[in-house]
């Protein structure tokens, strides 16, 4: 019959450890504080580009689309909201949190051609933005 070695063990436990922390590092993560003001995370984006339209996919899991603020300012596209905790004060034992919570903003850098057009939507969780390149129908 096998033993555990309890070496082993903590080996294993640490490596799971260390997973989770790249993970939260990876998605720049910080629980946001009540009444916080600075960014706490920055989501991940997709962007995918033809000859006329650039298309920007950004992941806002629970994030209501009426609180995303969309801007482009000297040649820069921000998107910014804020991700609530929808447990707290629910009693609720939180048992893992893997999605990041609080204000969150995204700057891309837009073309040097300029853009003449933006149009988005949000759905299934990701605000898709389509940018339409200067000078194109």
């Amino acid at each position: 019959m096998p033993t555990r070695d309890p070496g082993n063990w903590m080996w294993a436990q640490a490596c799971d450890l260390l997973d989770q922390a790249e993970r939260m590092h990876r998605q720049f993560f910080r629980l946001a504080a009540a009444g916080q003001t600075r960014v706490a995370w920055e989501p991940p984006v997709d962007i995918l580009e033809d000859d006329r339209i650039i298309t920007i996919i950004v992941a806002l899991p629970g994030v209501p689309a009426e609180g995303v603020e969309i801007a482009t300012e000297r040649g820069m596209l921000t998107v910014r909201a804020t991700r609530r905790m929808p447990f707290l004060g629910s009693g609720a034992t939180v048992r893992r949190v893997e999605i990041p919570y609080g204000i969150f903003e995204r700057r891309i850098p837009l073309p040097e051609a300029g853009i003449d057009n933006i149009t988005h939507k949000l759905l299934n969780g990701c605000l898709i933005l389509h940018l339409r390149k200067a000078g194109q129908p």
